[in-house]
C-alpha cells in the first residue's frame, strides 16, 4: 500500500503505538507525532517523523488522526481537554483510536466528535509489540462506514488484516471479548501447568504435549517457547492484563452479563501483579500459583 498523499497527526509513540507508526511512515505518510516521553518521540522521528510539540500541533496539518494511549482519561483529555484536538479539528476529518478503553468512554468521545464534524473510528488491535513492529496486527473497525473504508490503505500499513463491524462501538466490545478469552486462558494455563508441576510432570515435556493437543490455541502456542524458557518478558504485562481485566468487568456490569469467570480472572491477576511480577507478562501468573502451592522456581 502507499500512504504517499496522507498527513498523519500521531498521538502516543509507547511500546505500541511507537512501532505502529513507524510502520504508517514506511508506508510513505507524512507523520507529526507527540507524546509526553521524549524518548517516545525521538524514536519515532529516527525513522522520519517531525516532534509536534503537542497534541494540537500534533494535528495541525493532518488529514488522518490516529491516537494511541494508554486509558480514558487520557483518551478524553487529548480529545476534549485543555489541549484537545477537536477544536483544532477541521470538520470532516477522520480521527481513529486504537487504543484499548471502555466502551463509554468511548461513546462520550464519540458524542464530542459528532458535535465537531468530526469522522470517529474506533480501530482497537489485538498483537503483541513484535506484531505491532513487524505491521501484522489484527485491527477491529467500527464507526462511519464511508471513513473506515477511506482509511484501508493505513489499516494495511499496520495490520495484517482488519475487519469492520458496525458503525458505533462494537470494535471496543470485540477487543473486550478477545482479552477476555487471552486473560482467562493466561489464568487457567496457569494453574493447569502448576498442576501437572505438582504432580510431576516434566516441565518442557508437558509444554510440547500441551502444544500438539485439542488445547493448543494460537496464543498457547505462541507462548509455548517463552514458557519453556521460564522467559516472562512483557509482551503483554500483568499490569495491562489488570487493567483490561477492569474494562471486561466493568462492560459486563454495564451491559448486565454476568462475568464469573471474568472476575476470578481479574482477581488472578490482581494477585500476580501485588506478588510484584506487575512488569512480567501476563503468563508470570504461573510463578505465583506455584509458589501458592509450594513449588520452588525453575
Amino acid at each position: 500500500m502507499n500512504l504517499e498523499n496522507m498527513n498523519v497527526g500521531w498521538i502516543g509513540a509507547g511500546k505500541m503505538g511507537g512501532p505502529m507508526s513507524r510502520c504508517v511512515i514506511a508506508a510513505g505518510a507524512k507523520v507529526a507525532v507527540y507524546d509526553p516521553v521524549v524518548a517516545s518521540v525521538e524514536a519515532v522521528v529516527s525513522a522520519g517523523a517531525r516532534a509536534a510539540s503537542s497534541n494540537q500541533d500534533a494535528v495541525s496539518d493532518a488529514d488522518v488522526v490516529v491516537s494511541m494511549i494508554p486509558n480514558d482519561t487520557v483518551l478524553t483529555d487529548i480529545t476534549f481537554g485543555e489541549d484537545g484536538i477537536f477544536s483544532e479539528l477541521k470538520p470532516g476529518t477522520t480521527y481513529v483510536d486504537m487504543s484499548t478503553v471502555s466502551p463509554q468512554a468511548s461513546a462520550t468521545v464519540a458524542t464530542a466528535a459528532a458535535a465537531a464534524g468530526i469522522e470517529y473510528l474506533r480501530a482497537p488491535v489485538s498483537g503483541s509489540t513484535a506484531l505491532a513492529a513487524a505491521g501484522n496486527l489484527t485491527i477491529m473497525v467500527s464507526g462511519p462506514k464511508d471513513a473506515a473504508a477511506s482509511c484501508a490503505n493505513l489499516f494495511e500499513a499496520m495490520g495484517a488484516q482488519h475487519f469492520y463491524l458496525g458503525n458505533n462501538d462494537q470494535a471496543r466490545y470485540l477487543k473486550l471479548v478477545v482479552n477476555l478469552l487471552v486473560g482467562t486462558t493466561g489464568a487457567v494455563l496457569a494453574e493447569a501447568l502448576t498442576l501437572g508441576r505438582k504432580g510431576g510432570l516434566d516441565w518442557e515435556q508437558m509444554l510440547d504435549v500441551i502444544g500438539e493437543s485439542v488445547a493448543a490455541s494460537p496464543y498457547v502456542r505462541y507462548n509455548l517457547e517463552p514458557l519453556k524458557a521460564r522467559d516472562f518478558s512483557p509482551l503483554f504485562s500483568t499490569e495491562q492484563m489488570v487493567k483490561d481485566s477492569k474494562l471486561i468487568c466493568d462492560a459486563g456490569t454495564e451491559a448486565g452479563v454476568p462475568l464469573a469467570i471474568g472476575s476470578v480472572m481479574l482477581q488472578t491477576f490482581l494477585d500476580t501483579a501485588e506478588a510484584g511480577y506487575g512488569e512480567e507478562n501476563l503468563t508470570a501468573a504461573i510463578r505465583l500459583l506455584e509458589q501458592r502451592a509450594g513449588l520452588k522456581e525453575l
